[in-house]
C-alpha cells in the first residue's frame, strides 16, 4: 500500500498542474528551508495541533513543492511551504505510536508561488479569532455537546485547568463580554469578574466601578460580603461541612486562592454557632456548669468576676493510678533509651502513659462546687479556626449573699466588719461610776494615728534592712491586686495598674500572645489561695525562683508602651527600648506583616522597602508596577517565614561586654 502511495505521488509529479491535491506519505515531507519562520513552533503548540489531529484529523492541507536534486530532477520528496506545525505534530504522533510514518497526509503543490512569499503570506494575511468567541465557543460544546473539560482539553491539546479558565470566562455576563469585545474591560479584568458567576453581581461591581478599576479592586468588591477559606471560621466548620449544609464555595482559577472564598458568610457564622453549640452542650453537660455560652468573638466587656481551679489532693486511687503510670513510663524510658526510632509497640505504649499522667494530673487542679453551681463557660472560636473553652465567669445575679451576722457581725465586699446597732434591748448595762466608764473608753483617732506613724516609720526602717522581706512584701502586694478583687489586702502603697490594650489594637486580645499570657495568668490563678487573707503565707512559702516568676508575671502586666501621638514621653520610649533590649525582645515570634496588620494600612513606598528589606531587591521590583491592594497581597506571601519587622517592633541588640571593648579599642584608635 505504501509502495501504491508512493508511486502514485512521484508519478503524479510531472502530470501535476499547480493546485493539485497530492497524498504524501509522511516521511517523505521535509521542512522547507524557505520557511519565513525562523523562530520554531513551542512545544505547547504542537501538542495542541496533535491532539485536535488525532481528535478531528487534518483541517487544513498542507502547502508543499517538491525537492530538486542538483540536476533538477525531483528526489521523490517534497519540502512544506505552509503547515509546517501540522507536520511537526503528525511526526509527534508518530513517536506516540499513534500512526505510522508512512501515513499519507493531504497536501496541494505549489509550484507556480515563491515559497517564502507564500510562507510569509500564510503568517500575516490572518486574525486569530477574538479570545471573547473562544471562550464562548468553548463554553457551548460544554453545554451542547455535554463534555466534560478534561475530554475538551483531549481534543484541544491543552490542560484541563485552561478549559476550566475558558469555561469561566465564556460563562461571564454577556453585558461584561460585550465590553471586553469594545475594548471597555481589558483580559485582567474580565478574568476578575468571572471570579463569581453571578451576573446580576458582575454588573452590579462593573456599574459601580470608579477609575480603580485593576483587578485586585475588582476580586475585593466581588468577595466582599464572602468568606476567605484561610478565615478562621471556614477552618473550624470546614468545606465539606459546609458544602453539606448547601454552600457555595467560589474559587477564583486565574489566581492563587488558597481555598477560594465561602459565598455564604450567614450559612457559615450559622454553622459555626451551632458547633460550638453542640461543644458548649457537652462540656456543661460533663462538668456541671449553671450555664453555657458561646460566641465567634470573646465577649471582652461580660463584666462577671472570674474564679480559677484551685489545687486539690488526688484521691488514693488517682494517687496510685498516677505512681504506676509514672514508674511504668520511667522503665520504658530506661528500656528504650539508646533507640533512635522506637518499636511500634513500645511507641503506642508511650502514648497510653502519657495520656494516662496527663488525665490524672489535670485532676490536680479542679472549681469549686460552688462555683461551678453559680457559673458558666465561654465557648468561643479561637484564633487559629479551633474551639475555645473559658470556664469560672461567674454573673452578678448569681454571686454569693454577703456573709452577715457573725455574732451581729456583717462582713462588707471592701472586708470591713460593721457592729450590728440593734434596738439596744440585750446591750451591755453602762457603769455606773465615772472610772469605769474612762476604762471603756477608746483611743482618740488623733492618737491612733501618731502611734501608727510611728509604727510605719519602724516597718519602712526594718522593712529596708530585710531585701528578702522586701520582696516577699512586693510580691504579696502586686498578688493582691492581680488575683483578688475588693478590698486592699497589703499595708505598701504600690499601685498596680495594667492598661487595657483592645483600644488601641483591634482584636489583639484573640492572637496568640495574648493566649498564652492569659494562659499564665490562668496557672497562677488557680495556685493562689481562695481567701486573700492567706496570701502572704502563700508567697512566704515559695521558693526564691517562685516567688521571682510571680513577681515576673505581675509586674509585666503592668508594661505600657503604647506610643500615643500627644503623649510626649521621651524617657518613658527610652526606658521602653532598654527594657525591649534587655529581654532580647523578638516580634517576629509574636507579629506578621499581613495585609490586615501593616501592608494594607500603609504606602506603596512603604510595602516595597518591606520587600526590599525581608526579600531583596528583585522581589521588589517584580512587584513595583502592581496597583497597591495586589501589592500588599503579593508582599504579604513574599515577607511570609522571612521574619521582617518594621522599625517600631524591631529590637536593639543589646551590648555584651565583649561589644563594649571592642566599640571602646575602636573608638581608642580612632583617637
Amino acid at each position: 500500500m505504501t509502495d501504491t502511495i508512493e508511486t502514485n505521488a512521484t508519478a503524479s509529479e510531472a502530470a501535476a498542474e499547480n493546485g493539485a491535491e497530492l497524498f504524501v506519505p509522511l516521511n517523505k515531507l521535509k521542512k522547507s528551508p524557505r520557511n519565513a519562520r525562523k523562530t520554531p513552533h513551542s512545544e505547547a503548540h504542537i501538542e495542541a495541533l496533535a491532539a485536535s489531529i488525532a481528535a478531528k484529523g487534518m483541517l487544513q492541507n498542507l502547502v508543499v513543492e517538491p525537492e530538486t536534486n542538483a540536476g533538477g530532477e525531483p528526489t521523490g520528496f517534497y519540502f512544506v511551504t505552509i503547515g509546517e506545525g501540522r507536520r511537526l505534530a503528525q511526526m509527534l504522533r508518530v513517536k506516540r505510536k499513534q500512526i505510522k510514518k508512512t501515513e499519507a497526509i493531504r497536501c496541494v503543490l505549489d509550484i507556480e508561488n515563491d515559497a517564502t512569499e507564500i510562507s510569509l503570506d500564510e503568517n500575516v494575511t490572518r486574525e486569530a479569532m477574538h479570545p471573547a468567541d473562544q471562550f464562548e465557543r468553548f463554553r457551548e460544546l460544554a453545554e451542547n455537546r455535554g463534555w466534560g473539560a478534561e475530554e475538551i482539553a483531549a481534543r484541544f491539546g491543552v490542560t484541563a485547568h485552561v478549559v476550566r479558565q475558558r469555561l469561566r470566562l465564556g460563562a461571564v455576563s454577556p453585558k461584561l463580554m460585550q465590553a471586553y469585545r469594545d475594548g471597555g474591560l481589558s483580559l485582567d479584568q474580565l478574568m476578575a469578574f468571572a471570579i463569581t458567576e453571578d451576573h446580576d453581581r458582575q454588573e452590579q461591581v462593573y456599574e459601580n466601578l470608579s477609575w480603580n478599576r485593576d483587578p485586585s479592586t475588582i476580586r475585593r468588591d466581588l468577595t466582599r460580603m464572602n468568606v476567605a477559606a484561610t478565615d478562621r471560621r471556614a477552618i473550624f466548620v470546614g468545606a465539606d461541612a459546609y458544602a453539606e449544609a448547601g454552600g457555595t464555595i467560589i474559587r477564583d482559577l486565574f489566581t492563587e486562592d488558597r481555598g477560594g472564598y465561602f459565598e455564604d458568610a450567614t450559612l457559615l457564622d450559622r454553622l459555626v454557632i451551632d458547633k460550638l453549640e453542640g461543644l458548649a452542650a457537652r462540656v456543661q453537660a460533663a462538668e456541671g456548669w449553671k450555664w453555657a455560652s458561646v460566641h465567634i468573638d470573646f465577649p471582652h466587656a461580660h463584666g462577671m468576676r472570674r474564679s480559677y481551679p484551685h489545687p486539690v489532693e488526688l484521691s488514693e486511687e488517682d494517687a496510685a493510678a498516677y505512681g504506676a503510670a509514672q514508674q511504668d513510663y520511667d522503665r520504658l524510658s530506661s528500656e528504650y533509651e539508646g533507640y533512635e526510632e522506637l518499636p511500634d509497640e513500645a511507641d503506642r505504649r508511650f502514648g497510653e502513659l502519657e495520656a494516662e499522667i496527663e488525665r490524672i494530673d489535670a485532676k490536680r487542679h479542679a472549681y469549686d462546687t460552688d462555683d461551678i453551681a453559680r457559673g458558666g463557660v465561654f465557648v468561643i472560636l479561637n484564633h487559629d479556626g479551633t474551639a475555645r473553652i473559658e470556664r469560672g465567669f461567674i454573673r452578678a445575679e448569681d454571686e454569693a449573699p454577703k456573709s452577715a451576722d457573725v455574732e451581729g457581725a456583717t462582713i462588707t465586699e471592701d472586708g470591713e466588719i460593721v457592729g450590728d446597732e440593734g434596738n439596744g434591748e440585750d446591750a451591755e448595762p453602762q457603769p455606773d461610776d465615772e472610772e469605769a466608764e474612762d476604762a471603756g473608753k477608746p483611743l482618740s483617732d488623733l492618737l491612733i494615728r501618731d502611734l501608727t506613724a510611728h509604727r510605719t516609720l519602724g516597718l519602712r526602717l526594718a522593712l529596708g534592712e530585710q531585701p528578702d522581706m522586701a520582696l516577699v512584701a512586693v510580691v504579696h502586694a502586686l498578688a493582691s491586686q492581680t488575683f483578688y478583687r475588693g478590698g486592699e489586702a497589703s499595708c505598701l502603697e504600690i499601685r498596680l495598674i495594667s492598661a487595657t490594650l483592645a483600644s488601641h489594637a483591634d482584636r489583639i486580645e484573640d492572637t496568640p500572645a495574648a493566649k498564652a499570657l492569659a494562659d499564665r495568668h490562668a496557672g497562677w490563678a488557680s495556685d493562689m489561695p481562695r481567701d486573700v487573707a492567706d496570701l502572704w503565707t502563700f508567697v512566704a512559702g515559695l521558693d526564691h525562683a517562685s516567688v521571682m516568676a510571680l513577681l515576673a508575671h505581675c509586674a509585666a502586666l503592668t508594661v505600657n508602651a503604647v506610643r500615643i501621638p500627644w503623649e510626649q514621653k521621651p524617657n518613658t520610649r527610652a526606658t521602653m527600648e532598654t527594657l525591649a533590649s534587655a529581654v532580647a525582645l523578638d516580634m517576629a515570634a509574636h507579629w506578621t506583616p499581613t495585609v490586615r496588620s501593616y501592608l494594607g494600612r500603609v504606602t506603596k513606598a512603604h510595602i516595597l522597602a518591606a520587600v526590599r528589606e525581608g526579600v531583596g531587591d528583585e522581589a521588589a521590583e517584580r512587584i513595583a508596577g502592581l496597583k497597591k491592594t495586589e501589592m500588599a497581597q503579593v508582599a504579604e506571601q513574599l515577607l511570609a517565614e522571612t521574619g521582617w519587622l518594621p522599625s517600631v517592633l524591631r529590637t536593639a541588640r543589646p551590648l555584651s561586654r565583649d561589644t563594649e571593648s571592642e566599640a571602646e579599642a575602636i573608638a581608642q584608635a580612632a583617637e
